[in-house]
């Protein structure tokens, strides 16, 4: 993200007080007010502004390009969340999601934030994983120095053949390790894993052609039977990182001072830490975040999410995603590190029109600066949870925000009696 224009190709230059103004009372705007405002911020152009002022509609056609069988679409909602400064720039965050309050919520925070804290990213590594099987290595140790020793010559085979298009990129396939994996039965499988830098694509089906490519020397190399190959969602090797600074200040109201909030907020977390029924839901609360911006970009939410929930299992024992802590000035800090395989380009990301349009509202970001992006909101939904769990209690402002859709329900109801 550093580096890189926030808020839409004509907002470079925004300054944050304006940014502000823009944002002010956006939620009480109708749907016709807001796209004037993000386009008055250089967020959307004219083109984008008629497209969704239309309801976005999608060729019926393009459908047949995605999926088997078609019927038709089913649509999410998509709102944006205001508010969000990241690393210093403004953002305008697209969140495809059903759920009440998850976007209020998002916005109310980052808001919050901006006023009185900070939050930080950065991205740590490039790599994803091709995973190639050995069903039954008899000397493992042997394995594994042939296969370092052919490493060199089985990359540069994957670059020369199926990755040349990535190597011109910058990309191609960078490293190859093995692991032993005990099979349970007395005997041990060798893994292969071939560390591939995608660019600015999620790049599945390229690293699944890299690893069958890779497979097809080993027999040579060594006698062996291969067996699957195939990417993994885990990918600890591409990892993005949000931090989040509050000072205990900010979270004065009328029921608690400042430091009892902060103080709250740590001990649910030790709550989720410690118990894997409290983690699962804590964890969630990140993934409403991160799944609603993944969606709206058109990414494979399902492959981020499987991911993150084997990254918070990785000691063993499933823990929550974040960590939230209070420093010695009585601040509370946060941090979220997760897997975050995303693309910005190809498949559903280039071919479906909201998708583009929300890649534009983000200021058309790298791969790189979307994974950021992502862990960012994740981060700040999580504190929005804790914060309102630690003072008011999670319901008093969902409810409000789900009275409408009980409303609307009691009208269908009647409608239909």
């Amino acid at each position: 993200m550093k580096g890189e224009t926030a808020v839409g190709t004509k907002a470079k230059d925004i300054k944050l007080d304006i940014f502000k103004s823009l944002f002010q009372g956006f939620s009480k705007l109708n749907r016709k007010e807001r796209l004037q405002r993000l386009y008055q911020m250089g967020a959307l152009s004219a083109e984008d502004l008629k497209f969704l002022n239309a309801g976005a509609p999608v060729d019926p056609g393009l459908a047949e390009n995605f999926i088997e069988n078609v019927i038709g679409y089913f649509k999410l909602p998509m709102g944006v969340a205001a508010n969000f400064v990241i690393d210093g720039k403004p953002y305008v965050i697209p969140m495809a999601v059903e759920e009440t309050s998850i976007i209020a919520a998002a916005s109310k925070t980052a808001k919050w934030v901006r006023d009185y804290g900070s939050i930080t990213t950065e991205v740590v590594g490039k790599n994803i994983i091709g995973q190639i099987q050995v069903k039954r290595v008899k000397d493992f140790e042997s394995f594994k120095q042939k296969i370092l020793e052919s490493k060199e010559v089985l990359i540069d085979a994957a670059n020369r053949s199926v990755a040349q298009g990535l190597v011109r990129r910058g990309g191609g396939v960078r490293d190859i390790q093995v692991r032993s994996v005990d099979r349970g039965d007395s005997h041990v499988m060798a893994v292969i894993h071939v560390l591939a830098d995608t660019c600015d694509a999620m790049g599945a089906n390229i690293v699944n052609t890299m690893a069958e490519t890779v497979a097809a020397f080993l027999p040579d190399l060594f006698p062996c039977e291969v067996g699957l190959k195939i990417l993994t969602n885990l990918t600890d090797e591409r990892r993005a990182w949000a931090r989040c600074h509050v000072p205990r200040s900010a979270f004065h109201n009328r029921y608690f001072t400042g430091r009892e909030v902060v103080e709250r907020i740590v001990r649910a977390y030790r709550f989720a830490y410690h118990d894997i029924y409290r983690a699962t839901t804590h964890n969630k609360g990140v993934m409403n975040g991160i799944d609603s911006v993944l969606i709206a970009t058109g990414n494979d939410w399902r492959a981020v999410e499987a991911g993150a929930h084997a990254y918070a299992a990785r000691s063993g024992v499933y823990r929550p995603m974040t960590e939230w802590h209070m420093d010695k000035n009585g601040d509370l800090c946060g941090y979220l590190e997760l897997p975050m395989a995303v693309g910005t380009v190809g498949g559903v990301t280039k071919l479906h029109p909201t998708a583009q349009a929300a890649l534009k509202l983000l200021g058309n970001p790298t791969a790189q600066g979307l994974a950021e992006i992502v862990c960012a909101v994740g981060l700040a939904q999580n504190l929005s949870a804790l914060r309102a769990l630690a003072s008011e209690g999670i319901q008093r402002g969902h409810m409000d925000l789900h009275r409408s859709n009980l409303e609307l329900l009691e009208r269908l109801g009647a409608v239909r009696h």
